[in-house]
C-alpha cells in the first residue's frame, strides 16, 4: 500500500505465519525502493525437528517483484515464540542484522541454559546493535529507535517516518499487551515504555508483532494507531494507572504457559537465527534442557 506524504511515510506489507501468528513486515521507501525487513520468520516443524524457508521466501518474492532493494533485517528482540530467519538472508543476501544493544543480557541469561559455548554475551552474533535514540536512514526515510522493555530487557520498537513497529510491547487494541514474566521482564517497565510510545502522534500507525485473535472478530488484524491504542486497548487504554496495569499483567502472566516454541526459539534466536554448530558427525542439533523453565 501507498500512502501520502511519500517521503515521510513507508510502504508497509504483512506477511502473516498463521502457525506461530507472527507478522513479519517488509518496510520499503516509496522514493528509493531501498526496503528492510523486521521480524522474519523461518519455519520450524516441531514434531520432524525440520526447518524451511518457505515464509521468508513468500517476502523476498514480494521485494523481488516490486523491484525493491534489502538493505537490512531488524529484529524487535529476541523471539520466544518462533524461529528468525535473519541468518538466512545474512547468508542468502549478504544483509546486516540489527537489534537493541541489551540483546547481550538476554544472550547472558540463555546461552548457559542451552550449553550455547559458541554465543558470547556481547551481541556479536549480530551485525548492528543499536541504543535508545539511534538513527539511520532507509533510503531517504529516517528510523529511530526506541528502547522499549518489559516483554524482554532487549525489546526494541522502530519508529520509521509516520510507523512504529513494536514487537511483542502492544498487540490490537482488542488483545492488550505483552507478558512481562520471561526472565528480565517486568510489568511496571513495560507500562513505561507503552506509554513511551502512545507519546508518538496519534496518528502514527502501529504495526504489532503477533495476533492472536481474540474471540470479538474473526479476522487477523496488525495494524493499529497511537489514538485508537490511548482509547481502547483493553490493558492500558483509557487511562489505566500503572499500579493497575502492574496488577492485571502479573496476574494475567501468572496463568499463561510457556510458548510451544520457547526452547527451540532462543537458543536459534540469541545466534541472530544461525542453528547450533554441527557436533563430530555434522549433525545440527537443537538442546531441550529439562525442568528449567519456571525456574529461572
Amino acid at each position: 500500500m501507498t500512502h501520502a506524504s511519500p517521503a515521510q511515510s513507508p510502504v508497509v506489507q504483512g506477511f502473516f505465519d498463521p502457525a506461530t501468528h507472527t507478522i513479519t513486515y517488509l518496510v520499503s521507501d516509496p522514493a528509493t525502493g531501498q526496503a528492510a525487513i523486521i521480524d522474519p520468520v523461518l519455519d520450524y516443524d516441531p514434531a520432524a525437528a525440520r526447518t524451511s524457508t518457505r515464509s521468508i521466501d513468500a517476502v523476498m518474492t514480494a521485494l523481488h517483484d516490486q523491484g525493491l532493494t534489502l538493505g537490512l533485517v531488524l529484529e524487535t528482540h529476541a523471539h520466544a515464540d518462533h524461529l528468525t530467519a535473519a541468518h538466512h538472508l545474512r547468508e542468502t543476501q549478504g544483509t546486516p542484522i540489527g537489534i537493541g544493544r541489551d540483546i547481550a543480557q538476554v544472550q547472558a541469561t540463555f546461552a548457559p541454559m542451552f550449553h550455547a559455548d559458541d554465543v558470547t554475551p556481547d551481541g556479536a552474533a549480530f551485525d548492528r546493535l543499536y541504543a535508545d535514540g539511534d538513527t539511520f536512514a532507509l533510503g531517504e526515510l529516517t528510523v529511530e529507535v526506541m528502547h522499549t522493555p518489559g516483554h524482554t530487557p532487549a525489546c526494541v520498537s522502530y519508529r520509521i517516518g509516520d510507523a512504529a513497529f513494536v514487537g511483542d510491547t502492544l498487540f490490537m487494541p482488542d488483545y492488550g499487551t505483552a507478558r512481562t514474566d520471561f526472565p528480565g521482564g517486568d510489568a511496571r517497565t513495560l507500562y513505561r515504555s507503552i506509554h513511551r510510545l502512545l507519546a508518538l502522534p496519534e496518528e502514527t500507525r502501529i504495526f504489532v508483532g503477533h495476533d492472536y485473535l481474540p474471540k470479538s472478530r474473526a479476522d487477523f488484524r496488525f495494524e493499529t494507531t497511537v489514538g485508537e491504542q490511548k482509547a481502547t486497548n483493553v490493558h492500558v487504554g483509557g487511562g489505566v494507572t500503572e499500579d493497575a496495569f502492574v496488577t492485571m499483567r502479573e496476574a494475567r502472566d501468572a496463568t499463561l504457559g510457556a510458548p510451544q516454541l520457547i526452547l527451540p526459539s532462543l537458543q536459534v534466536n540469541i545466534r541472530a537465527g544461525a542453528l547450533p554448530p554441527p557436533d563430530a558427525s555434522g549433525r545440527r542439533c537443537l538442546v531441550l534442557p529439562l525442568n528449567v523453565l519456571g525456574a529461572t
